[in-house]
């Protein structure tokens, strides 16, 4: 097995798993889900059919990736983190062709307890702060919290908040690793990169 799959895991025929993957207790992975190498799925962790999570993925205890959903390399997920993938259900309405896709770009955290309402893109190296419901796209490097999630500064991919204001311009440094950084029009971006 390239894999491991703890014993009372299932992961169904038709669902791709990558090499150096470990799943464990009590996770379902559904036919069609593609899940990258060297992930981490904790416990109780379930993937629908159209999941699809890439290469070095940890999602913690109690996540539920469903369809329309689709985490970058490098995602983190906390634990009981929520994804929703339809904007109005019904019990008694069949919605599977309203699905809106909800993107997780590289390196980007979601922290224990959040939730992110279908539709949303969040961007690369965010972090989104324990118990925040967002509602709309995350800027790249972007900190959010609250309830509605707002913009409460800028994170590095390293992870260290960024000495940068909400608006306008400025550089910084990353206190960790050293690595630059650049506000301009509203967007951060690494410029050592």
């Amino acid at each position: 097995m390239r894999y491991f799959q703890h014993e009372s895991a299932f992961v169904d025929d038709g669902a791709f798993v990558g090499d150096g993957t470990r799943i464990w207790h009590f996770v379902h992975v559904s036919s069609g889900a593609r899940v990258g190498r060297d992930v981490v799925l904790g416990q109780n962790v379930f993937l629908s059919g159209s999941a699809v999570v890439g290469n070095g993925c940890k999602i913690q205890n109690n996540v539920s990736i469903y369809d329309a959903v689709i985490l970058e390399d490098d995602v983190f997920c906390g634990p009981s983190a929520v994804f929703t993938n339809v904007n109005n259900p019904r019990a008694h309405i069949e919605r599977k062709a309203e699905y809106r896709e909800t993107r997780v770009l590289r390196g980007a955290t979601l922290g224990a307890n959040c939730t992110i309402v279908c539709g949303v893109t969040i961007g690369r190296y965010a972090l989104v702060g324990a118990g925040a419901v967002v509602t709309r796209d995350v800027k790249d490097y972007a900190l959010v919290t609250g309830v509605p999630a707002r913009q409460a500064g800028w994170i590095s991919a390293f992870g260290e908040r960024l000495a940068l204001p909400l608006e306008g311009g400025g550089e910084a440094e990353c206190v960790a690793t050293g690595e630059r950084y650049r506000l301009e029009s509203g967007e951060c971006r690494r410029i050592d990169a």
